[in-house]
């Protein structure tokens, strides 16, 4: 859970400013005077909640978590960590408590269950406030540009944000953030765990990890989608 504690700062910063820049882009260059005055709150909400708190965040923690979890893995098959704890028969893969590495080294532990389950659900349980957070944000960001860029009035904005609420849209981003907190991090703990080599292996198995935990985010994105709307 430390990752996903770790993230909350970056994760707030850019929903704060992604926030505010779609309320700026859709008052300027969509909004005409043939539309409700409510429109770009409206719209800002709808896309801050079904795509850019979740897929679009979970892309961003994904090079974020993603290159942590794979390269403190991979340095640690890389040290022959992991193979201390696989000689003394520890499932290094899901065990929830982590002792002394060293000290599972010299038992016999199977070293996957210490090191890569804890992981998947550390960020499968923070996933959710990171989203939360993320919305919140959005929206602050949106009355930023309202009460200090003066680009539309605050009663309008919220009168936007207000109008048609889906609490089921909240509840389908908190879904999709679920899988795609699982996909990023056992993608990651694949990649860092199966690591062989050196430091330069290291760093490749970081940014396939990555790449891949993207790809997969995008094309589940698609079919999560389908389904949960």
């Amino acid at each position: 859970s430390q990752l996903g504690v770790d993230s909350v700062g970056i994760v707030l910063l850019i929903s704060f400013f992604i926030g505010a820049v779609i309320c700026i882009q859709m008052k300027l260059n969509i909004q005409s005077p043939w539309m409700p005055r409510w429109v770009s709150g409206y719209t800002t909400r709808e896309i801050m909640l079904l795509e850019f708190s979740s897929s679009i965040m979970c892309l961003i923690l994904a090079g974020k978590v993603g290159s942590n979890i794979a390269s403190e893995l991979g340095t640690m098959r890389v040290t022959q960590q992991i193979d201390a704890l696989e000689i003394m028969g520890i499932n290094s893969a899901s065990y929830l408590i982590l002792p002394k590495i060293d000290a599972l080294d010299i038992m016999g532990v199977n070293s996957a269950s210490y090191l890569i389950l804890p992981k998947i659900l550390g960020l499968v349980t923070i996933m959710p406030f990171l989203v939360i957070f993320s919305s919140a944000m959005g929206i602050l960001g949106a009355y930023a540009t309202a009460y200090i860029g003066h680009i539309l009035t605050p009663d309008d904005l919220t009168l936007g944000i207000q109008h048609a609420f889906k609490p089921w849209f909240m509840w389908m981003s908190i879904v999709k953030s679920l899988f795609f907190a699982y996909i990023i991090a056992s993608v990651s703990s694949y990649f860092g765990y199966t690591v062989e080599g050196g430091s330069v292996e290291v760093g490749k198995a970081s940014t396939d990890a990555v790449v891949s935990s993207s790809v997969l985010i995008l094309f589940s994105d698609v079919f999560l989608t389908q389904m949960l709307s």
